[in-house]
């Protein structure tokens, strides 16, 4: 033997942090990799993920995105290769690092710009605190109305004060986004 070259999959940088932020937050992962299975194995036994399916072609991993949103799951797609196009557009929401095939970064919702998976969770952490910031706006805006639309319907308040109440409630909608 003159020479003996070995091939290695090697995780994205940031990927054992971004995993360990999604299982705090209680996210089920699994990967679906048309790799074969001692690759894949490995791979999920450095991350710690215990669901893993290895050697699929691309339709087969659309219909596993498929089976989990029929079983009521939202599932979150992310991938950066060719065969990941149709999961990535199947899944509710899915991500593609910028460095991914073109049709990759076309099939997916969201494309992140930095090698690092830690992208992945600041984008959950991103999308909890705006569904809260919008619960809250929603409850400010239904306060405020059931309390300034009966007052105006009965005539205690002049247009002026009706238009100043109405822009108050907007400006503090606002400044609490």
């Amino acid at each position: 033997v003159l020479e003996t070259f070995r091939f290695e999959d090697a995780v994205r940088t940031g990927a054992a942090e971004a995993i360990r932020a999604l299982k705090r937050e209680r996210v089920e992962m699994a990967i679906l990799s048309g790799d074969r299975a001692p690759a894949v194995s490995r791979v999920a036994g450095m991350l710690g993920i215990g669901h893993w399916r290895a050697a699929l072609s691309p339709r087969e991993k659309t219909e596993a995105v498929a089976e989990r949103a029929a079983a009521g799951r939202h599932v979150l797609m992310v991938g950066d290769g060719i065969n990941d196009a149709p999961a990535l557009a199947a899944a509710h929401v899915s991500i593609a690092p910028a460095t991914a095939a073109d049709v990759g970064r076309q099939a997916a919702d969201f494309v992140f710009l930095h090698e690092s998976l830690e992208a992945i969770p600041f984008a959950f952490e991103t999308v909890r605190r705006a569904d809260r910031l919008i619960r809250q706006n929603f409850a400010l805006a239904v306060g405020y109305n059931v309390i300034a639309v009966p007052v105006a319907i009965l005539g205690h308040a002049t247009p002026l004060i009706a238009a100043i109440a109405m822009s108050t409630s907007s400006i503090i909608v606002v400044v609490n986004s």
